[in-house]
């Protein structure tokens, strides 16, 4: 089990603490909300943990099988509605990896073990998250 704890800092901003680590992240609400828009919102948390679940997935997956995914990049778009209730709606994915490090033969797997990171099975129904794989 891991423990973060939230600490309202008031003007609609939030520090988290990772307990383990130590690791501290900020929040605040996008502008568009009438946020400072200097840090991730917790939306864009979601949208990064998708596009980090989905590589550190495949890299575990690669390295049991002799492959290394280093220099590999995921970009993530986050999509919200634009009536209420406010709410991501599309997560669409880009995974880009170095083509000579990943046999034609092993691609479909390595991008099957993508499509079942923790963070994409846990996405509500009504998130369309696609993948698009590039081998550059």
């Amino acid at each position: 089990m891991v423990s973060i704890h939230v600490a309202y800092d008031g003007g609609k901003s939030c520090t988290l603490t990772h307990d383990d680590s130590g690791a501290v992240i900020r929040t605040t609400a996008p502008k568009d909300v009438g946020g400072e828009g200097n840090a991730f919102s917790p939306t864009d948390l979601v949208a990064s943990a998708l596009a980090a679940c989905i590589i550190t997935t495949m890299a575990m997956f690669a390295e049991r099988n002799g492959l290394e995914l280093t220099g590999s990049k995921v970009h993530v778009t986050k999509e919200m509605s634009t009536d209420a209730p406010r709410r991501i709606v599309g997560l669409p994915v880009t995974v880009t990896l170095p083509a000579n490090n990943v046999p034609a033969d092993i691609r479909e797997k390595l991008e099957i073990v993508g499509h079942t990171c923790p963070v994409a099975k846990s996405l509500a129904a009504g998130v369309n998250a696609p993948i698009t794989f590039v081998y550059e």
